[in-house]
This record gives structure tokens, sequence and C-alpha cells, in this order.
């Protein structure tokens, strides 16, 4: 059986922020895989929409013998636990969210799930984590994440940035 590496975020900006983080990183542990490395915690603006909360972010790096799918699926069972509820919206605030970021130069898609995530190359909230514990290439880009995220910091204007 084939293990993969990947790199996930986790982001809270609902109720107590760093125990749903440390939850969720201890339930990744027990039904995913190892956890290799993690990165510091970030706060961060919603992206995609307004709150008067921020949110806490965390990259993890998992070994894991699941394949795609089933990582996600332990992944949105890990989230329900955890109280996250589906309301259909895209972005809200939510307890609790996972997502699968990247994998080490794999590229994966279905209906279900895009490997590496359709807008991670836009998003400075998760290629900062990300790069602290991978300097992995985008498969699709051939771009190296810590290029991407140099970019894309580059782009933003002092006025615009989104760390505290």
């Amino acid at each position: 059986m084939d293990e993969y590496k990947y790199v996930l975020l986790t982001g809270s900006d609902l109720g107590d922020r760093h125990q749903n983080l440390k939850k969720a990183l201890q339930m990744v542990s027990e039904k995913a895989g190892s956890i290799v490395r993690v990165s510091s915690l970030i706060e961060t603006e919603p992206w995609g929409f307004e709150s008067e909360t921020k949110f806490l972010n965390q990259a993890i790096l998992l070994q894991s013998k699941l394949e795609p799918l089933e990582l996600l699926g332990v992944i949105l069972e890990i989230e329900k636990k955890i109280g996250r509820v589906r309301n259909g919206k895209q972005w809200a605030s939510r307890v609790i969210d996972i997502d699968i970021l990247c994998t080490e130069n794999k590229i994966f898609h279905s209906p279900e799930l895009v490997i590496p995530h359709e807008r991670l190359h836009e998003r400075i909230f998760a290629l900062a984590p990300l790069c602290e514990i991978v300097t992995w290439t985008h498969p699709l880009l051939n771009t190296s994440y810590p290029e991407i995220l140099e970019r894309l910091r580059n782009d933003v204007s002092e006025d615009e940035t989104i760390f505290q």
C-alpha cells in the first residue's frame, strides 16, 4: 500500500479557536495518519466573506496510507465531530475547516475533490503556513510554493496586508 504526504490546512473563527485546532490536530493524528510537521498558528481576515471574527489557521504535513477520497471522508467526519455544520454556504464562519491543500508532486481530480486545492495559489493565508513546513513545487504551475507566496505578497499593497 502506498503512503502519501499531504498538506492540510485547519482553520477556525468560531468558539475557542485554539481548542478547535488542537482537537483537529489530535483527531487527524488518530484517524488519518502520522503528523510529520505542523506550522505555527496565523491569524487572518476571512476570505470571500465579511465577519467580525478572524480565523486562526495552521498547516499540517500528514503521512497517510489513505487515498485522497478516503482522506476527504475522514476529514468530513472529523469536522462534524468537532461541531462543523454545513449550511450550503461556501464561505462562512465555522468552528472548524480542514482542507487538503496539496500532496507531494501529485495531482488528483474528482467531482468531490481537487488536489492541489484550486485556489491555493491565490491564498496567502494557506500558502504562508504551508511554506513553513514544505518547499514543494505546484505540479500544475511548475513553480515552488515559496515562489508563489513571495509573488502574492509582492502583489498585496501595504494597506491591504492581511496579517496582524
